[in-house]
């Protein structure tokens, strides 16, 4: 999948409402200089856009170590929404349970999972996810 680049102005991916320069951009463009998503929810929706955009090396780089799979390759789908249901952070764990839709070879799919995420050294990660069963 190429890399993808968003004007600031222009909607965020994650479906948030917010233009992409005051959502998801700045944890994009922030991680490598030390600014990284503030939440597990930001996180989320960040990696989300990331998956959007190609953005390959935010995901590796939000991915926790333990689970990371060191290499991604990138589906060519076509990403069509998120919904986040259910956020929280406890100290340094996070849950975030969200469902992305796209569409792959003319297909409707819906991704539905509760993420674990855990902050370490100021910064959340993505640990994994569990698969929720389709609506």
């Amino acid at each position: 999948m190429k890399k993808t680049t968003l004007a600031a102005h222009a909607a965020c991916p994650c479906d948030s409402g917010q233009p992409y320069g005051d959502c998801c951009g700045p944890w994009h463009a922030g991680y490598a200089q030390g600014t990284p998503a503030p939440t597990p929810e930001a996180l989320m929706r960040s990696r989300y856009s990331a998956y959007v955009l190609g953005l390959i090396d935010y995901l590796l780089a939000t991915w926790h170590p333990s689970t990371s799979p060191g290499e991604l390759e990138l589906s060519p789908v076509k990403w069509l929404g998120l919904e986040v249901r259910h956020a929280q952070a406890t100290g340094d764990a996070g849950v975030v349970e969200f469902v992305a839709r796209y569409r792959d070879s003319g297909k409707g799919v819906r991704l539905h999972e509760i993420s674990r995420f855990v902050r370490e050294a100021g910064r959340w990660l993505y640990i994994d996810g569990e698969m929720q069963e389709p609506e």
